[in-house]
């Protein structure tokens, strides 16, 4: 077989991801205090770009008139040094190049913050998203040293779920790393950096419970509380010296950043929910046009005009660019609150189930710019503050071919069931089923075990035996 050249011509589509377009869709993943930042950087670099509410940039004054003997053209003059000095920098696109390298710099050497070691045990510790959603309010509830100030039942009425939840959830969190985090008090601190080192013995118990007497240095007293001889007095007191009081203070003095919300969410008069982004934390972009203008009117040379015209050119398109963005956000967060209506009214246990597919169908967006919208995005709404990827859960169908369950208010109703067992009687794994399906919910046992599992409860015949022992 003889081979046979020849040329075709073909025609494709493909998305070519230009400077710009990466920028964009950098916008839509940052906070509004990223964003904040990035805007402050390209003032600095864009001399059109200036603050509302500033005093107007003044254009640079006209240059002195041509010598006699200059040709009768006049000749280009070099921008102004506040104009060419700035220090920005644009590609042929008109775009300012990414400085990714910078950023990543800049942050190598920073520490962690109290708030981000915790969140990052807490995404590692607890997998379900009902408790993680508890865990990350009281995250942000812990004060400097690492203690939790905050009031357990107010914030169990603020989400819509019970006291002993909200204690559960505590418990695990009081096991993370700093020991002594989300104490409540220096004797709970003292407790839970002792019983880390396995030294929280009913002798060191009954000391730690009696501060009062170890401060009064009350060694005969304490010796006759504790049972121990006065040497084991003094050696326990010097092993509580060695406990850190204040354990969130190795992150340093200021670690714990108050979540500010990108969005707030509040009732409006006639019943509904007034959605808005937070303005406070962006500031108000203007491009000024008069600099501009004043300027580009004068002789430049060829490279000055260029770079103007880049400046007058990217900041159009950076005011462009936040406009979306801030379109975008609204339209997703307004999408969020209708969907999620029975958790504003209700609590956790009215989550409905929600994925990106359905917030991205109903405002005809992609699924991955729903992604990029939600992500390291906050939400403040009456019930409290919370990352807007919270209000997404996986569904439980109905067992009437009704609307779907959400899996956390699912979850909710086991717990609940659990907690109103009656003495002596557990209700097993298929009991659960059922009566889930007498609510209309069709769910399979090896779930119920799943859920059960995930919220610590014990199978029924542990539970049976666990009724039995404290009867």
């Amino acid at each position: 077989m003889a081979l046979v050249q020849k040329l075709e011509l073909r025609h494709g589509q493909s998305l070519v991801m230009t400077p710009q377009l990466q920028q964009a869709i950098k916008f839509l993943q940052m906070s509004n205090l990223e964003l904040k930042a990035f805007i402050e950087e390209e003032i600095e670099r864009n001399p059109l770009l200036e603050r509302a509410g500033d005093p107007p940039a003044e254009p640079p004054a006209e240059p002195a008139a041509p010598r006699p003997e200059a040709a009768d053209e006049p000749e280009p003059v070099a921008m102004v040094p506040e104009l060419r000095d700035s220090g920005w920098q644009s590609d042929r696109s008109g775009s300012r190049l990414p400085a990714a390298d910078q950023e990543f710099a800049a942050t190598v050497g920073e520490e962690p913050t109290l708030a981000s070691h915790l969140t990052d045990q807490l995404n590692i510790a607890i997998t379900d998203p009902r408790r993680r959603l508890i865990g990350a309010n009281l995250i942000g509830l812990i004060d400097e040293a690492g203690y939790l100030v905050a009031d357990l039942e107010q914030l169990a009425e603020s989400l819509g779920v019970s006291v002993e939840l909200i204690a559960e959830v505590l418990r695990e969190l009081q096991g993370f790393d700093p020991p002594g985090v989300f104490a409540r008090d220096l004797r709970e601190c003292l407790s839970l950096q002792l019983k880390d080192k396995d030294r929280f013995d009913p002798a060191m118990e009954r000391l730690v419970d009696n501060l009062t007497l170890v401060a009064r240095r009350d060694f005969a007293a304490l010796s006759a509380l504790c049972g121990v001889d006065l040497d084991d007095v003094r050696d326990m007191i010097a092993e509580l010296r060695r406990l850190n009081p204040k354990p969130g203070n190795a992150f340093g003095t200021v670690v714990v950043q108050p979540v500010i919300a990108d969005v707030i969410v509040k009732p409006a008069p006639d019943g509904a929910w007034l959605v808005e982004l937070n303005s406070e934390t962006l500031p108000r972009l203007l491009m000024n046009s008069q600099y501009y203008a004043t300027v580009s009117c004068r002789p430049l040379n060829q490279a000055d005009r260029l770079y103007l015209g880049e400046c007058h050119a990217n900041a159009n398109w950076l005011l462009r660019s936040l406009d979306q963005r801030a379109r975008t956000i609204l339209a997703v967060a307004r999408e969020i609150v209708r969907q999620q209506d029975g958790f504003l009214v209700h609590g956790i246990k009215a989550l409905r189930p929600l994925n990106l597919k359905i917030i991205a169908d109903a405002i005809s967006m992609h699924e991955s710019t729903v992604s990029r919208v939600t992500s390291n995005k906050y939400i403040a709404t009456p019930r409290g503050t919370f990352e807007m990827k919270y209000f997404f859960t996986a569904a439980i169908s109905s067992a009437e071919g009704g609307d779907s369950h959400s899996a956390e208010a699912v979850r909710h109703r086991i717990k609940e069931m659990v907690d109103r067992e009656p003495p002596g009687s557990a209700l097993s794994d298929t009991e659960i089923v059922d009566r889930l399906r007498q609510d209309g919910i069709d769910i399979a046992r090896r779930t119920v075990a799943k859920y059960r599992d995930a919220l610590g409860i014990p199978s029924s015949v542990q539970r049976q035996r666990e009724h039995r022992l404290t009867r």
